[in-house]
């Protein structure tokens, strides 16, 4: 098992408020351990979950439609 993180780690992690992890918890859509009454996530599996999150793209970004700043 790799590194535990606590809620805020996570939260800061994915930049998401620490309510939308206690409501992906309460939807099963990640996992966690409750150790001690505090919430705790194994890295590894959240950059699982992430991987298995990731679009591909369908249509490829020609170079003249990058930033146009």
């Amino acid at each position: 098992m790799s590194r535990l993180i606590d809620i805020d780690e996570l939260a800061d992690y994915l930049k998401l408020k620490k309510q939308t992890i206690y409501n992906w918890l309460n939807q099963r859509k990640i996992s966690g351990i409750k150790v001690g009454g505090v919430w705790r996530f194994d890295r590894k599996d959240i950059d699982n979950w992430l991987r298995s999150k990731k679009r591909e793209t369908t249509t490829p970004v020609s170079p003249d439609q990058g930033d146009s700043l």
